[in-house]
């Protein structure tokens, strides 16, 4: 079967368009044909290498698929779709986060602090993620593939509608009339926060770069948008509202916005960080924690249980896919410099 495969850290140059042995499911596992497949930043993490992360070689990135199910293991009986068995012919997504489901951990719902948790198509290998024909996942993690979405709105979705989902309802509580600021704001987890946020009653302030950008952000469910390229991001913060400082701060770029994050956070706020993509020494001026009572929120991938609930207001059109391009499977390396040059609105998404 054709995937994209890479065995050496480095630029788009190193992924290789190719052949490689079609996955056999094991007992517990379930064959997915890919429809479709969604890009994320972590495949450009695992590609460019991360310190303190080995990736294993050769290595297939990928850890949003769409697709359907054409064999399952011998031992899958009803752990897929609640009480229901998974078959073949089932149109499914896959939820990435995998774990040992057996220790204290996963049994009490809480599959991400597992000792032996991984992203699947991140830290999974080798020749083990979503940009290929077939792939093969443990039957207790697929889901039903919301029936109002095409293959490829499905695959646009999982691992960012989890990560926002559990960002800003689990982790910030969410609520009615807070003020939301969010960096990144027309990128995969920026349009999911966007929505989410109006979901539950809050304002989105998405933070973007352009005109064109500003008027995306608009479209997806934002009234208050800030141009970071012509705009002054601090003072626009303290316009919209009315310097009291936001409620939550959405966090993803890390070094280069966290000062202002902090500083943007009203008495009393939350900021919540999944990731960082500028950098990891981020400079806190401590007299903001202490003396505002600020609250600093680390998050994760969500639990399964977290996804298919944000994949209920989905399938109730309360949530919808943002994508911006469809890209052959072969061109995984075109879509990965958009992303690393910022050119992208919503997701990209490829078709083997």
């Amino acid at each position: 079967m054709k995937a994209v495969v890479f065995e050496e850290h480095g630029g788009p140059d190193v992924l290789q368009y190719t052949d490689i042995p079609e996955p056999e499911p094991k007992p517990f596992e379930v064959l997915i044909e890919v429809k479709a497949a969604g890009a994320n930043f972590n495949d450009i993490w695992a590609r460019r290498g991360m310190p303190g992360m080995k990736v294993i070689f050769p290595h297939v990135a990928g850890s949003d698929v769409s697709g359907v199910v054409r064999a399952v293991g011998s031992d899958v009986s009803g752990t897929g779709f609640g009480s229901a068995k998974v078959e073949v012919g089932d149109e499914v997504v896959v939820h990435p986060g995998l774990s040992c489901r057996t220790c204290e951990m996963c049994t009490s719902g809480q599959e991400f602090f597992c000792r032996q948790f991984l992203i699947w198509g991140f830290q999974t290998g080798p020749n083990d993620g979503g940009h290929s024909e077939y792939v093969t996942m443990p039957a207790a993690n697929v889901l039903p593939k919301p029936a109002n979405l095409t293959h490829e709105e499905a695959a646009s979705m999982p691992l960012v509608l989890e990560t926002a989902w559990r960002m800003l309802v689990t982790r910030a509580r969410v609520q009615a009339g807070e003020n939301v600021l969010i960096w990144g704001g027309v990128g995969g987890l920026g349009v999911m926060a966007i929505q989410i946020c109006r979901l539950f009653g809050a304002n989105p302030i998405p933070v973007v770069g352009g005109a064109e950008k500003v008027a995306r952000a608009h479209e997806v469910g934002a009234s208050d948008v800030i141009d970071r390229k012509t705009e002054d991001v601090p003072a626009r913060i303290r316009e919209i509202t009315k310097k009291v400082g936001v409620d939550i701060v959405f966090e993803h770029s890390g070094q280069d916005t966290w000062p202002t994050s902090i500083a943007a956070l009203r008495w009393g706020g939350r900021l919540v960080v999944c990731g960082a993509s500028t950098g990891y020494e981020a400079m806190t001026d401590l007299r903001f924690l202490w003396n505002k009572q600020q609250n600093l929120l680390g998050s994760h991938l969500s639990s399964k249980a977290e996804l298919a609930a944000a994949l209920r207001a989905v399938e109730a059109g309360h949530i919808k896919p943002v994508i911006d391009h469809v890209f052959p499977l072969a061109e995984v390396p075109k879509a990965q410099t958009l992303m690393e040059d910022l050119k992208v609105q919503g997701k990209l998404v490829y078709v083997p």
